[in-house]
């Protein structure tokens, strides 16, 4: 293990700044707050932050609109919040990386307000100005991609919300702007970026229109109301269509390449993840980004070991087939998707399956990366008030659900809680007091707090109960980083034809560990005596979800509760 690089051993671990501790009590999230429960997340067992924008933002999308990219959003604290928050983290040997949003900017940011002001000012080519739409292309928020400026008399072209303006990464002056901002925080000690929607920073130069039947929210509507599989496949079908010129496009890997050079400026080996699932972004495994995000694995209405395993096959054979050998990176949950409790559970086995979920990320091969919340089981909160929703792309949608398709208002305010992001970005739950104990009582948070914090879903509750989400959470984390084939381990799938459960082996030249997830209700009784690594070996059983002794056990008549979550090293 010791030639593996800090994040390749790391646990990460999601903090969506305004939902998740906040510090001085006004409603909203920040640094005090973050740096408050930096020994929780110690604690917990996290190696390493990623941390979602936390720049000044008008928050048109939550923070992906960044109005100034070296400063600290004052809702958050200052900078120098920012920079006791990075020491106490790296005090505690936790490392940080924060989210760069490289595609777009504010509509608010200086550069786009130059930008618009003439047709003839330094910056007026640093976004993408048509003098009419030349195409109808759809922005993937609020419907129309082109955007009439007057101060300028012409449009601006946004894959985003109109909030967010397209930067023109063909001028060079944008690139040098962008890697200062990117310089500034690797000068201040933060080990490294993930990186936005890095697909859609190059458009298709020909402007090609999409053939799609529909606009976007009419498409939105399509994807709710197929039912049928060749519906939904149809609808699949037309969203790839509709923005297929607008993501992917030529010149992304040169891009990537400059980047990894700025971090390769700096020691300590800092770090880039792109929000794709693209393993080309990988280059040579030395000029672009160390990982991507195995995104596939959640692409699934349930995680079924027959879906586990495909993916696994695909994904780490693709990895392999690289210039250089790729390192997986896998997740289940982000700011942008269902929470995990809710998306993969059956609605009767929620609780059992959301620890068969927790052991799948901490035991594949690869760098788990977790999102705030999910150690407690946090759920979706549907906000079906459209007055309370703060995710501008919900309350477009419900605008347009009532004004142009017609509708019913009730039904319209329930769609666009179901498909707002607000619903799993929610203030984490951190006790059984009012407010969960994110704020004080009398304070109105900046989204509603989910009223299951009342009934053990928060923090304070758990870590007092031995048999709670979030001490299984901490006990699978000492288990992982106490062995080496789970960190460094190749994966290696048994019973590949097993419907009902998942088991794989992984191993270093020094260590080999079976893991077993029963995916079912049945009791498994199961027999490794006669397989390769396992034959003439014991097993000494490190971790289960049921009650089980730490003892040894022969790996024939191996008795599986369930839904256990069953790992044990198998003996020398």
């Amino acid at each position: 293990m010791s030639d593996l690089k800090w994040w390749q051993t790391a646990v990460f671990y999601q903090i969506y700044p305004r939902s998740f501790a906040d510090g001085n009590k006004d409603g909203i999230g920040d640094f005090k707050g973050m740096i408050e429960k930096l020994d929780y997340l110690s604690d917990l067992g996290i190696d390493a932050l990623w941390l979602s924008p936390h720049f000044p933002s008008p928050n048109w999308d939550c923070g992906y609109d960044v109005s100034d990219y070296t400063n600290v959003a004052p809702e958050y604290g200052t900078l120098e919040d920012f920079k006791l928050f990075l020491q106490e983290a790296h005090n505690r040997n936790i490392r940080v990386i924060l989210d760069l949003v490289l595609n777009h900017t504010s509509d608010e940011h200086p550069w786009f307000l130059e930008s618009k002001s003439s047709r003839d000012n330094p910056k007026a080519d640093w976004y993408i100005w048509m003098d009419a739409p030349p195409n109808n292309w759809q922005s993937c928020f609020d419907g129309d991609a082109w955007t009439f400026a007057p101060e300028r008399g012409q449009y601006y072209y946004h894959y985003f919300m109109k909030q967010q303006p397209d930067l023109n990464w063909h001028n060079p002056d944008v690139k040098q702007a962008m890697w200062d901002a990117a310089r500034f925080w690797l000068d201040l000690g933060v080990d490294g970026y993930r990186l936005d929607a890095i697909a859609t920073i190059y458009e298709d130069p020909n402007l090609t229109p999409h053939t799609v039947p529909l606009d976007l929210a009419g498409l939105r509507r399509a994807v709710e109301l197929a039912q049928t599989p060749a519906e939904k496949k149809q609808v699949g079908k037309y969203w790839h269509n509709m923005f297929k010129n607008q993501v992917g496009q030529p010149g992304l890997h040169d891009l990537m390449k400059e980047l990894r050079a700025v971090l390769d400026e700096y020691e300590g080996d800092r770090m880039l993840v792109g929000e794709d699932d693209d393993i080309a972004y990988m280059g040579n495994g030395e000029d672009e980004l160390h990982l991507v995000f195995n995104f596939p694995l959640m692409r699934t209405e349930l995680l079924t070991p027959a879906h586990i395993r495909r993916n696994q096959k695909e994904r780490l054979s693709q990895l392999g087939a690289l210039p250089a050998r790729g390192w997986p990176c896998n997740t289940l949950g982000n700011h942008d998707s269902s929470r995990i409790h809710t998306r993969y559970g059956d609605r009767q086995h929620d609780a059992e399956l959301a620890r068969l979920h927790a052991a799948l990320v901490l035991t594949l091969k690869g760098t788990p990366f977790l999102y705030n919340g999910e150690e407690i089981g946090m759920t979706d909160l549907i906000i079906a008030d459209p007055a309370k929703l703060r995710d501008t792309m919900a309350t477009w949608y419900y605008d347009r659900l009532v004004s142009e398709l017609k509708v019913d208002p009730q039904e319209a305010a329930l769609r666009a809680g179901e498909m707002s992001r607000d619903k799993n970005r929610t203030p984490m739950q951190w006790s059984n007091h009012p407010n969960a104990g994110f704020s004080p009582a009398n304070v109105d948070t900046w989204l509603p707090v989910n009223s299951n914090y009342k009934t053990g879903i928060n923090v304070r509750d758990q870590q007092h109960n031995p048999a709670s989400l979030l001490n299984y959470y901490k006990h699978l984390l000492q288990v992982r980083k106490s062995s080496p084939a789970l960190i460094a381990g190749e994966y290696i799938p048994l019973d590949t034809s097993a419907k009902d459960y998942l088991a794989f082996l992984r191993k270093t030249d020094e260590q080999t560990i079976l893991v077993i997830l029963n995916f079912s209700e049945k009791r498994l009784e199961l027999n490794f005596s006669r397989t390769k690594d396992i034959k003439g070996h014991d097993l000494q059983i490190l971790f289960s979800s049921a009650e089980r002794l730490k003892t040894t056990k022969p790996p024939h008549g191996l008795t599986i509760n369930p839904f256990e979550v069953f790992i044990a090293e198998v003996g020398a």
